[in-house]
């Protein structure tokens, strides 16, 4: 099950040009990921106050595709691909209509307070795992 967030492009972000500007489309996904664990309920600073679990970009494969401009409503899109044990594996595409301005897999680690590898507690990769990635 895939989770869409709308977000509008904004003047700041894109270059003289007119053009989101490459790392935005970073912190597009990345405000989309909150908001898919969010919708599942997962309160991360509660995840963090009771577990001391974070969770960590490790890996990110990115592929810009067409450029998205200022004013353009798009919408990303999130779908879980692999829940591991420490480990969760996304994929995420940036939409303007039918077109895929954006596409990434994005890899995140559980990490425990102290920055080594958590494994994740099985009631979160229970709800993990529900939305729609196997282990």
């Amino acid at each position: 099950m895939s989770h869409k967030l709308q977000i509008r492009v904004y003047y700041e972000d894109t270059d003289l040009a007119g053009i989101v500007y490459y790392a935005n489309y970073l912190k597009f996904i990345e405000r989309a990921r909150t908001e898919w664990v969010r919708g599942l309920g997962i309160d991360q600073s509660r995840l963090k106050s009771e577990t001391g679990i974070v969770f960590a970009v490790r890996r990110i494969e990115a592929d810009y595709l067409t450029p998205a401009r200022f004013d353009d409503l798009l919408e990303v899109e999130t779908t879980p691909a692999r829940i591991g044990g420490a480990r969760i594996e996304l994929e995420q595409r940036v939409l303007r209509g039918e077109d895929t301005c954006f596409a990434a897999r994005v890899t995140l680690a559980a990490l425990s307070a102290s920055g080594a590898p958590a494994r994740l507690p099985a009631d979160l990769r229970e709800r993990l795992a529900s939305a729609g990635a196997g282990s």
